[in-house]
């Protein structure tokens, strides 16, 4: 049978796409024009640039199950895989999947459960700073709260302190890794990014070395860290299963509840009924909100419109919206030809809005979707899927769910209902020109 030819945007289409990102000040709008018009197997063709993206759940089961051996993850072109190293984003095989199994104990039901704790106390150390009438960024606010989980849970850390200090490179670092220049020029600037990485690599050092102490004198080793200082990695391992963790593990977080407010702020009926299911089940806040016990897993178990929320949020904008493979060797999809070194992209974020897969409805916000029965298989994946599922999945998802509700018993929100942009940064995110999600903030009266 003669192969397919994989379908290329003439110029109309590119004309079209053009138009659509300018309209919509968004990449997105691009992808979804070419894949309106060429179908669910199209190759892009920019400078120095032309990977083939597929769609649908079949090319998602190709890619994560199928010829998963046959992909790889790593680029060392990527300012990712720069930045990372070694971490488990950016690497195959042995490399990924011996750290990947010494670190998932951190990870697994019973440590999230520990881990409550600490989601608690950075919602809480954040929410302290809101001020009755004032008006904040819930991008940016859940950015902070989400770096300070990070660092409490899994890796025994006290970020506040170096919160502010940091900040600044934390985001410089985010804007490496983020499409850009990079894309189609390999010499593209980098301004700002040795010291950015300078600084936050000088912290993560120095909680791994207290880390070894601390392992050596008790044997506490059931973190993140301490679980790999006992398997034998060295300073440079961990470092960047660390850096891994700060990049992947907060800004996912931080763009799923910031679309999050975003949708409840466009859907009031949502808001308020989210709220009630708040106050109804960890009752109303004290005075002072550290004097608050943190909910126990029962009670997050209990919070199942707010679950839909946050599942049907992941749905219309999942954080990592796409997912990048180099081909090992020739293959084929559905008759079309992959050859070796080829990039290949699948498209979480198209993928989720398929009307084949959601109906008419796909591209509206409807939480009771996930009301019944789960979504087919390799359809709905906001956290990739097979067997490198997201280590983080289920953090992610716990945390969301804890922060929202406490964020709702405690305070009022007025965010701003106008239209957002989607941003594509490391994540995708709401964007208001230089803000995020706005809103006015006010204490509950109860």
């Amino acid at each position: 049978m003669t192969p397919k030819v994989i379908p290329q945007p003439d110029g109309l289409n590119s004309l079209s796409a053009l138009r659509a990102m300018l309209h919509e000040r968004s990449v997105i709008a691009a992808f979804e024009e070419f894949h309106a018009r060429l179908g669910n197997v199209f190759r892009l063709q920019l400078p120095g640039f032309h990977p083939i993206v597929l769609v649908g759940a079949e090319a998602n089961e190709f890619i994560l199950v199928k010829e998963k051996d046959n992909l790889r993850w790593r680029s060392d072109t990527d300012p990712i895989t720069r930045l990372l190293g070694n971490g488990l984003l950016v690497t195959d095989g042995f490399v990924h999947d011996d750290p990947r199994r010494v670190m998932t104990p951190a990870l697994h039901m019973p440590m999230i459960h520990a881990y409550l704790n600490a989601m608690w106390r950075g919602t809480n150390q954040t929410l302290a700073k809101w001020r009755d009438d004032s008006t904040v960024d819930l991008l940016n606010e859940m950015r902070k709260l989400s770096l300070l989980i990070v660092f409490d849970a899994l890796f025994k850390d006290d970020f506040s302190p170096e919160l502010e200090r940091l900040w600044g490179s934390t985001l410089r670092l985010m804007r490496f890794i983020s499409p850009g220049l990079w894309m189609i020029w390999s010499g593209a600037p980098e301004r700002g990014y040795s010291k950015a990485r300078r600084e936050l690599d000088e912290y993560l050092y120095a909680i791994i070395r207290r880390r070894r102490a601390q392992v050596q004198s008790s044997s506490e080793d059931n973190d993140l860290i301490g679980l790999l200082i006992s398997a034998g990695y060295d300073d440079h391992h961990i470092r960047d299963e660390m850096m891994t963790m700060v990049v992947a593990g907060h800004d996912t977080t931080t763009a799923l509840l910031a679309w999050a407010w975003y949708m409840l702020g466009q859907h009031p009926d949502v808001y308020e009924r989210a709220r009630d299911e708040a106050t109804a089940i960890l009752g109303a806040p004290s005075d002072d909100l550290n004097s608050d016990a943190p909910p126990t897993m029962d009670h997050l178990k209990q919070l199942t419109y707010i679950d839909q929320i946050v599942r049907e949020t992941l749905r219309l904008y999942p954080p990592a919206h796409l997912g990048s493979r180099i081909a090992m060797q020739n293959l084929e999809f559905d008759g079309y030809p992959i050859p070796e070194g080829s990039r290949v992209i699948y498209s979480i974020y198209l993928t989720h809005r398929l009307k084949a897969h959601w109906g008419d409805d796909a591209n509206g916000f409807r939480p009771e979707r996930f009301a019944s029965r789960p979504p087919a298989k390799f359809t709905y994946l906001p956290f990739g899927g097979g067997p490198r599922l997201c280590i983080g999945a289920a953090f992610g998802e716990i945390q969301a769910k804890l922060v929202m509700a406490r964020v709702l018993q405690t305070f009022d929100l007025q965010i701003d209902p106008s239209k957002a942009h989607t941003h594509m940064g490391a994540t995708i995110e709401p964007r208001h020109g230089r803000h995020g999600v706005l809103a006015r903030v006010k204490r509950r009266a109860f």
